[in-house]
């Protein structure tokens, strides 16, 4: 299998906080892969240190072959890294075709004068970027939409805004920070779907931080799982939903009688659905980011 992101070995420590300790993480080409974990876990500071927004203390981040550990986010991007935010990344005040014409600065090839001036090339390459936004929000299904400002919008309509953006960067790996928070179940369903569909079509490689446990079975091809900063285990959505240790890090005290359960014969996959009362409280709160002034 050729690896589409190589990370080995990544720690970062705020201060005090160990933040990620020697987290190392396999993504192959062409595959969705999920990166779950209780609040707090590391899981958007991972995704921080894959985009050049935090550099780890050590290890090295490499995407498709080239290390990237140094390298500035401008340029991850511009290699073909497209990423969404779990606290959305779209310019409320701006249209919908705004925001994604926005994202596809990185690939205009007019000058900052021909811009100016309005030479005939810019007219051309402007006109080529409206109709590649209008082509991503017709797929998604967000064209009717696209003179509305973002910030009008329903949370899961700009969660889909938010991926339009990291489309529109013409990215070849997707880095998803929780898609699927602010929609309903069977929004959710759909946007697996949809993620498939990119997948396949597009031939897209996901990584995706994901609390909707559902979805992630039903997508994803491998699942790691961190918690407090490391690695707490990997395998397949099966494997990981009937992890001892997955079990006990998102339902704590509860996790005990649950594995008794287990041995007598329910399933442990099960109490990991949000139908249970503890399960869903620990999946569906958003994490919180790690930084210099917040736990993650």
């Amino acid at each position: 299998m050729t690896l589409a992101l190589e990370v080995r070995d990544v720690s970062l420590r705020f201060g005090g906080l160990q933040a990620l300790q020697d987290v190392s993480v396999d993504v192959g080409e062409w595959e969705i892969v999920g990166l779950i974990g209780p609040n707090g876990a590391g899981k958007t500071t991972f995704f921080n240190v894959l985009t050049g927004i935090y550099r780890p203390d050590s290890g090295r981040v490499l995407f498709q072959g080239v290390d990237v550990t140094r390298m500035p986010t401008h340029k991850r991007v511009r290699l073909g890294m497209g990423r969404t935010w779990q606290n959305l990344g779209v310019v409320p005040t701006l249209t919908v075709i705004d925001n994604l014409l926005t994202a596809q600065h990185a690939h205009i090839r007019y000058s900052p004068l021909g811009a100016l001036f309005g030479s005939p090339g810019s007219f051309l390459e402007e006109r080529e970027l409206k109709r590649n936004a209008e082509e991503i929000l017709d797929f998604l299904g967000l064209l009717e939409l696209a003179d509305e400002p973002v910030g009008g919008l329903p949370y899961g309509t700009q969660k889909l805004c938010d991926l339009a953006m990291a489309l529109a960067t013409d990215p070849q790996i997707l880095l998803l920070d929780e898609p699927s928070s602010g929609m309903g179940p069977e929004e959710a369903h759909r946007l697996g779907d949809t993620l498939r569909y990119l997948r396949d079509s597009l031939n897209l490689t996901i990584l995706m931080i994901e609390h909707h446990v559902p979805l992630v079975v039903g997508v994803c091809d491998y699942v790691y799982v961190l918690s407090f900063g490391e690695l707490l285990a990997k395998g397949s959505p099966a494997e990981v939903q009937s992890h001892p240790d997955v079990i006990a890090a998102y339902l704590g005290d509860e996790a005990e009688t649950i594995l008794r359960e287990e041995a007598s014969g329910s399933s442990a996959a099960a109490e990991l659905e949000p139908d249970s009362a503890a399960a869903a409280d620990a999946l569906s709160e958003e994490e919180v980011p790690a930084d210099a002034a917040a736990r993650g």
